[in-house]
């Protein structure tokens, strides 16, 4: 006992003066950092200056919830929160499938697991289908945090680059099949589309199903935009793909629908059985979905017509607003979206990053500044993106025109203008 005592401390005179610390994971070095989030800090020393910050960097509608939503957590009588069925609540599911059938989405409650936000939707659905070292295509830009998403799967992305210039339209089949290699799992795409809100037509969609089909993929569609179409532009759901029931694999979410984004609750949806068999082992392991935010999503599927009538024309409207006062800002270019609340403009500037971050820092008009998502947060390739930033119509109708206004003024004294 002695000589191990010795041992010891000598080990700890020869190692006073050092610092170690164990490492973290390659997963963590590899998670990237949100686009969408990152300027916070130069936003938050913008707001304590006593500026006026016009947030269009986040998809945070000012929207008010649903009556009937909040209604059902202020009158809800459990005496004990319990946990919910790992799949989610029965009659939570029972009128989701409801919701969708009338959507023309042929589907039942078998085929639905209530997560905890689309984002552990998407996550479960990465982790049933894929292996480590396996890869997913999608066309970006896309939304950031399907990187995130992927690392923590341990796959890897591979973009098929969308342009700008014919408003992100589905990159050539020809260009997504020359990604396919013996690790390619599946594609993913969001429609209508964060962060551009491009809406992908039919034809586009069944070019998608072939190539799939070809090639034996799981073709992901994120479609948590569904009611935000304009224009008479119609959404297309993948789950009436004919003939890809098995490859097939919907995400879903109340944030968006309801102006709900605090309501972590979002479902994963697929006729593939022995994918919804594996997906609820990983909702068993987290055991169940908020049991309150269930409650609210439940009653939220009694929502009026009308609401969503309102808050379209609303964001038809507000898109207007922005896209058309963008437009009229020379040097500027932003094609016009079919759907969701989303718009990418291309600035005649040497780096958005750069920017966006002197927006924030060096830059007001009349007491007000303008905070945006560098687009290249949204692009897998390097480079991509350099000159553009993703745009959240989602201020009332007056904070946008002084917003473009900011931009217009911005523009005009910016030093890495060209």
């Amino acid at each position: 006992m002695k000589a191990f005592s010795a041992t010891f401390y000598l080990f700890l005179l020869k190692n006073l003066n050092k610092t170690s610390m164990p490492s973290i994971s390659n997963k963590a070095v590899k998670m990237p950092e949100s686009p969408i989030r990152k300027l916070v800090p130069f936003a938050e020393k913008a707001g304590a200056k006593g500026l006026n910050v016009y947030h269009l960097n986040i998809g945070q509608p000012d929207i008010e919830t649903p009556e009937v939503a909040l209604n059902a957590i202020k009158n809800m009588d459990e005496k004990v929160i319990e946990y919910s069925h790992s799949a989610g609540f029965q009659s939570y599911r029972d009128n989701l499938a409801k919701y969708y059938q009338k959507s023309g989405v042929n589907v039942n409650s078998e085929d639905i697991i209530i997560t905890t936000g689309g984002s552990e939707a998407l996550t479960f659905g990465f982790m049933s289908t894929c292996d480590t070292g396996d890869e997913v295509i999608i066309p970006e830009p896309f939304y950031a945090n399907y990187n995130g998403f992927a690392v923590a799967a341990g796959l890897n992305v591979v973009p098929v680059t969308a342009s700008i210039e014919n408003g992100f339209a589905l990159p050539p089949i020809s260009e997504i099949e020359k990604k396919i290699t013996s690790k390619t799992k599946a594609i993913v795409i969001c429609n209508p589309g964060n962060p551009t809100g491009y809406l992908y037509a039919k034809e586009e969609l069944e070019q998608l199903r072939d190539i799939v089909l070809k090639h034996d993929l799981f073709l992901f569609a994120d479609e948590v935009y569904r009611e935000f179409c304009y224009d008479g532009a119609v959404p297309h759901s993948v789950m009436n793909l004919e003939g890809i029931d098995n490859n097939v694999i919907m995400i879903d979410s109340v944030s968006k629908r309801y102006s709900m984004c605090g309501a972590r609750i979002g479902c994963i949806v697929s006729k593939n059985k022995e994918v919804m068999a594996s997906a609820m082992k990983f909702a068993q392991a987290r055991l169940s979905p908020p049991t309150i935010d269930q409650i609210a999503s439940e009653a939220a599927l009694k929502t009026p017509q009308s609401y969503f009538d309102d808050v379209v024309a609303e964001y038809v409207e507000r898109r207007n607003i922005m896209v058309e006062g963008l437009n009229n800002i020379p040097g500027v270019f932003c094609p016009k979206p079919s759907g969701a609340f989303y718009c990418v403009a291309k600035f005649p500037v040497d780096d958005a990053d750069n920017f966006c971050q002197w927006l924030l820092e060096e830059f007001d008009y009349e007491g007000a500044t303008v905070m945006m998502a560098p687009a290249s947060g949204f692009y897998s390739t390097k480079g991509e993106g350099k000159q553009e930033a993703r745009i959240a119509y989602v201020l009332n109708q007056d904070a946008l025109k002084a917003a473009v206004k900011c931009l217009e003024e911005a523009l005009k004294v910016y030093p890495g203008r060209i």
